[in-house]
Parts: C-alpha cells; structure tokens; sequence
C-alpha cells in the first residue's frame, strides 16, 4: 500500500524544472527520535533508499536513537545517524554506540560533528578525533559525513571569520585520503544561492574537493524559520527572511525554499563541475510538508555518482 501511494503521488506531475530534478535526485533530510515517531510509515512519503540522518540532540538515548535507525533501515531507506563528539564519554562508548547501529539496525553510514554542547562530557571535542579513533574504519563504516559552515561558525571562530573552521575541512579533506569510506561535507542550511556558491568555489580553489550536500531548510512558516536560524547561528542569509517578513503580503504565506533551490540547480547546470552534489533537507515544517514539497519538484532516490 505505501508503495502504491508513493506511485500515485509520482503520477500526479511534478513542478520542478529539469534542472530542479537533477538537482533533488538523491536528496536526504533529517530527522529526530520523536519527530520520526509522528511517521507511521516512511515509505508513504520518502523514495526508496533516501538517506535519512537521525539528529542526536543531548538527552535523547542512544536505545532510542537505534530503534529510530532501524525504522528506517526496515522502511527500505538509508539511516545515517549523527555522532556528536561532544556528548560521547570516551573511546569504549563511541564502540558501543557503533556496536549497536550496526548489529541492530544494520548502519553503514554516520555524520560527524562536534556538536551543540559548549564543553565536550568526556574525551572527545572535535569529529577529527572521533575520526583518529579508526573505530569507524575497523567497522567497515561505507559513507563518513562532516560538517560544513557556509557562513561560518562562530563556536568555532569566534570572530566571526572562516580561519578555523577551513583548518578543520583542510584535515578532513586529508582524511579521505586514509579511509576506504566515501566522504563529503554536509551543511547547516541558508536561504540564499550566492553566497553558497561563493564558498563552495572558496573550498575548491583552496584544495578542498570534498563533494558538498548543501543545507535547504524545507517549507515552513516564516517565524518558524526565524526562529530557527537565530538558534542555529545562520549569518547574512538570514537577511532573505527578515526581508520577507517586512513585505505584509508574504508574512502570513509559508517559505518554501524553490528560489533557492532554483538558483542553485541553474548554476550546477551551467557549470557540471560544480562541487554541491546533493540537496541535504531540514524539515523545519515537518517531516511529510517537506518530503511533499521535494517530491512535486521532481525529487527522487537516483544519487549522483559516489553519493
């Protein structure tokens, strides 16, 4: 039956230009434990094989977060849990933590990043050291995924620049070169394409060739994703929706993100060596609003090569 209504709504048509469906082939988006709970059944909205990252927020168990996983795996997808360096105690709880994703939920794949806690709990601060561990190699991990800050992190530098936190891609990038797992970068979202592209070219030209799933933060209402890029620490793209805000005839209308998007897949099929790979959703106004929304503009499971 989930199969049958996921064919029904592909036949409805899609909206989004040939450029947009390249573009949102092989789409991700984001989930935690108790929004993946509001979904009876994956299947119903996501294509076959999406990979879907599991947030670990602090406070929600790893047993939950397992059990999330392999909601997922059973549901035909490709979970790709978060492992936030600061919130793990030390080396034998990061096997553990691995442990479990594999022998429970079959995971393959894992994002790693510091994290939102200002000071680690235990030995780790850092992804590059969780990466340094080799736990993830030992384990035939088959995708590792960083973090990347298209308008900087200012957790990391504080000053607002970009210094530490390209340091921090420069060892990454090295990385790839000791594991036999795939790597890319994986962004906080933004609301505006130039600036993206400006940094994405920015990390090519400084030696960074990583692949990059851009950050889109899906439909939502427009003080949802107010409210949410203050709390993420989204820079001058936040500008786009403070714009938005002051224009009485688009306040009450919910965002989508279909300029953005657009202007992004114009650019990638103006230039095919273009380093954004894949589109990477944060599903801000729900899980099933945003999954609609990728799919009437043509987005499917086909990934791009090495995604």
């Amino acid at each position: 039956m989930a199969l049958l209504n996921f064919k029904k709504r592909l036949e409805t048509g899609q909206d989004g230009s040939p450029q947009v469906q390249d573009f949102l082939k092989g789409y991700s988006i984001e989930v935690m434990p108790r929004t993946a709970e509001k979904i009876a059944d994956f299947r119903d909205h996501l294509p076959a094989d999406t990979r879907v990252y599991i947030a670990h927020i602090d406070g929600t168990s790893i047993t939950d977060m397992v059990a999330t996983a392999r909601r997922i795996t059973d549901a035909g997808m490709t979970a790709m849990p978060h492992f936030p360096a600061r919130i793990i105690a030390d080396k034998a709880e990061l096997q553990t933590w691995i442990s479990m994703y594999q022998n429970e939920a079959g995971v393959e794949q894992a994002l790693l990043l510091a994290g939102n806690n200002k000071e680690p709990k235990g030995d780790f601060h850092s992804s590059m050291q969780l990466l340094e561990t080799g736990l993830f190699d030992k384990a035939g991990f088959k995708r590792l995924h960083v973090a990347g800050h298209p308008e900087g992190n200012k957790d990391i530098d504080p000053d607002g620049g970009m210094t530490l936190v390209n340091e921090a891609l420069h060892w990454k990038n090295n990385f790839r070169d000791t594991t036999d797992a795939e790597m890319a970068i994986v962004t906080q979202f933004c609301f505006e394409a130039q600036p993206i592209i400006e940094w994405a070219n920015g990390l090519k030209d400084n030696g960074i060739t990583l692949p990059i799933h851009i950050g889109i933060a899906g439909p939502a209402k427009l003080q949802t994703l107010i409210k949410f890029a203050i709390a993420c620490g989204v820079g001058p793209s936040l500008k786009v929706l403070q714009k938005r805000a002051m224009d009485v005839t688009k306040l009450l209308l919910p965002y989508e993100p279909t300029d953005v998007v657009k202007a992004l897949a114009d650019h990638k099929a103006a230039h095919p060596d273009f380093n954004i790979q894949a589109a990477h959703f944060f599903p801000l106004g729900g899980i099933k609003t945003n999954a609609k929304w990728a799919t009437d503009n043509g987005g499917s499971s086909t990934k791009p090569a090495n995604a």
